[in-house]
């Protein structure tokens, strides 16, 4: 499967079961965007039914929303869901691809010129990966080129490099991201689903959105599109179930030294305090998981404060995070020598 970029999970019965429940695994790791899980999700059973166009992608989507509510994180999510791993997102900003001498780079260049014989940047890896999740970022700023490209991938399912190779993306979900008339989405920040005349705001939003991308791409493109999702901004509950999921990946990466964290609600609060910004998303949160938790916490780690299998337990004072260790948690099952334990 390494070799060859298959997944097993491709030849799994069990596989069934994941498809019927892949809201409530993707919905583990984003948060707040139920309707853009759903449109994926219905995308993918299609796909493995057997419903769709055999020739086409598993799936083309355009997100579109303010920064740091999921969008990349989603495609992130759906590679490992899919495929098994993060490996399988190719990611492409499209910032890279504004000029027109630039978009040879991802079929590969033609004959005569530098790196003919590389192949395309996005033909080659797509090649050598065809089960993936292919990201184009931000593709309001690509080169009008590109989208010929695109609508070639999304109508036959395959594009021919530069040395004559025809290459499938029948296998592939094509994810594209725009962040076009986000002042207009930033205004539904605190929208939820919570009542029918909230459902109504938002869907004006949503038609407002639907508006502004028909003026930026071209009908031909948007019709070969499966879904168009509008991301919703984050409110400070979501930003509680963000706290976490970012806490569990730092206990997961601390199980290593045979460390365990214990957060306390003051702490928890105190951090969502300092990370909760509608306009800006998910993203002030990792910063103040980075200035007020990960960066005191590492320097106590690297004075020995914390010997391996204690109890990490995470309070708030005023304006900081201050650790105390507990009692060391015995570890039957590990190999390694327990400390002693303090009297």
């Amino acid at each position: 499967a390494s070799w060859s970029s298959v997944p097993l999970t491709k030849l799994e019965e069990n596989e069934q079961q994941r498809l019927l429940k892949m809201e409530n695994d993707i919905g583990e790791r984003i948060v707040g965007q139920e309707h853009a899980i759903e449109a994926i999700a219905k995308a993918i059973r299609r796909s493995r039914a057997g419903i769709k166009d055999p020739r086409r992608p598993i799936g083309s989507f355009i997100f579109l929303g303010p920064t740091g509510v999921g969008k990349t994180e989603l495609a992130r999510v759906l590679a490992r869901f899919l495929f098994g791993h993060e490996d399988a997102l190719l990611r492409y900003d499209m910032s890279e691809y504004m000029e027109k001498f630039n978009v040879s780079r991802l079929v590969g260049a033609p004959p005569g010129y530098v790196g003919y014989e590389e192949g395309g940047q996005l033909t080659e890896k797509v090649r050598r990966k065809p089960y993936s999740v292919v990201l184009f970022d931000e593709i309001e700023k690509a080169h009008p080129d590109v989208f010929n490209i695109l609508l070639q991938i999304l109508e036959d399912g395959q594009l021919t490099d530069s040395l004559g190779r025809k290459v499938s993306f029948k296998n592939a979900v094509i994810i594209m991201t725009s962040n076009i008339a986000t002042a207009e989405i930033k205004k539904a920040a605190s929208l939820g689903f919570r009542s029918a005349s909230e459902i109504d705001s938002y869907d004006k939003v949503k038609d407002k959105l639907m508006h502004e991308v028909k003026k930026v791409f071209r009908p031909e493109f948007l019709n070969r599109v499966d879904e168009i999702i509008v991301f919703k901004s984050l409110d400070r509950t979501q930003m509680d179930k963000i706290v976490d999921i970012q806490m569990a990946d730092i206990a997961e990466r601390l199980k290593e030294n045979r460390l365990i964290l214990q957060l306390e609600k003051s702490a928890k609060d105190l951090l969502v305090e300092h990370g909760f910004d509608p306009e800006f998303g998910a993203r002030p949160v990792k910063r103040a998981l980075r200035r007020l938790l990960e960066d005191p916490l590492s320097e106590e780690l690297l004075r020995n404060h914390f010997p391996p299998g204690s109890v990490i337990k995470i309070e708030r004072d005023n304006e900081r995070l201050v650790f105390t260790a507990q009692q060391p948690v015995v570890q039957v099952s590990s190999d390694k020598p327990l400390p002693d334990i303090p009297e």
